[in-house]
């Protein structure tokens, strides 16, 4: 799939562009929303950097990276990020990983984002396991993915080193055979 553009009854996903670099510092450059994320808050030149590789990625063959801009149509700006990364040597199974601004949490609009990045797997990648891995800590994640209809498998203890420490990961699931949340996107 070359060119995404979906939506959701919420939210709509559409490719990142050069234009959205600032809405997604406000993810990637905020301590609050990446508190629970494997990385540092990033500087502004590195999400540039993160938003031109994405864009190179859309002519990869085959294309592996999908980086989207998360719309709230009553917001003008991009609220979050949703990545999705097809494994090279499992081509129908992807990691995801999403992101909103601080100011959309507590609303459902992670389980929303979810779904719909699960619903795009699925639906239009024809991915038969997509699975995503939080911080232990963060509970909100939790229940947005399990709501979503994924599935915790288990722990991956300290799989990430971010903020000068090493920290488990929890990873949750779906497979295409078992997911029906793409009905209620």
């Amino acid at each position: 799939m070359r060119h995404v553009d979906i939506s959701g009854k919420r939210l709509r996903l559409r490719e990142v562009t050069t234009a959205d670099v600032n809405a997604l510092h406000a993810v990637y450059g905020d301590p609050a929303a990446t508190e629970h994320l494997p990385f540092d808050p990033r500087t502004r030149e590195e999400v540039q950097e993160i938003v031109a590789d994405a864009l190179k990625a859309v002519e990869a063959e085959p294309r592996r990276l999908y980086l989207l801009a998360v719309i709230d149509p009553d917001e003008s700006e991009p609220i979050g990020v949703a990545r999705l990364h097809i494994e090279a040597d499992h081509p129908h199974s992807a990691e995801i990983g999403i992101g909103l601004r601080p100011d959309h949490w507590g609303r459902g609009i992670g389980t929303d984002l979810i779904r719909l990045v699960l619903m795009f797997g699925f639906r239009h990648l024809r991915l038969h396991r997509i699975w995503g891995a939080r911080s232990p800590a963060n509970t909100a994640a939790q229940l947005a993915m399990l709501v979503a209809g994924m599935v915790e498998e288990g722990r991956i203890r300290h799989h990430v080193r971010a903020r000068g420490a090493w920290r488990d990961s929890v990873v949750h699931s779906a497979l295409e055979d078992e997911w029906e949340g793409y009905r209620d996107v």
